[in-house]
Formats: structure tokens, sequence, C-alpha cells
């Protein structure tokens, strides 16, 4: 495992819909233990959340949908209104 990771997550625009720059980016991570399902990776398209590794694959690599406008949008409002970002639970990440 990478220090402790467990998947690899894909998303916004091009991680959503792009299936070959997300096979050009795991290109050679095998040695991570990544394997990447070619027709999986095929299908994650057009907004579908979808877990494209192949089921040996130690890591799990992840298409997740996120509604990028509406997170800009929120951060704006937060922004003009002197608010900052929440606070995250311990362990939440970044």
């Amino acid at each position: 495992r990478m220090n402790g990771a467990d998947a690899i997550v894909f998303t916004g625009g091009i991680g959503e819909n792009a299936a070959r720059i997300r096979e050009h980016i795991l290109d050679g991570l095998d040695f991570l233990g990544i394997a990447l399902d070619p027709e999986k990776n095929a299908r994650a398209v057009d907004g579908a959340e979808a877990d494209i590794a192949t089921s040996d694959s130690r890591l799990r690599v992840w298409v997740i949908p996120t509604n990028e406008e509406l997170l800009i949008a929120r951060d704006t409002v937060r922004v003009l209104e002197g608010v900052s970002r929440p606070a995250r639970a311990p362990g939440a990440g970044v």
C-alpha cells in the first residue's frame, strides 16, 4: 500500500469522463498493487460512480462524480460573507 492508502479517486470533469487519461495516469503503477480493469474503466463515464480496479487489485480505484460548480458557488458565498470553511472532523482529510 501507498503509506496506508486504500484507494485512488478520480473526480472532476476529466477524472469522471476521460477513461484514456485515467488509464495513462495509472500506467506503470502496478508496482503499487494497482490493477485497472479496462472494461470497467471504459464504462465509467457520464457521472457514473464506479470502482474501476480489478477484483485482485490491492488498491481500489474509484471514479466519483462531483458537482464542481456547486462547490465553487458555496465557497464564493462563504468568501463574500466572510465565513471560513467549516471545520473538518479529525482524520477527515484536507
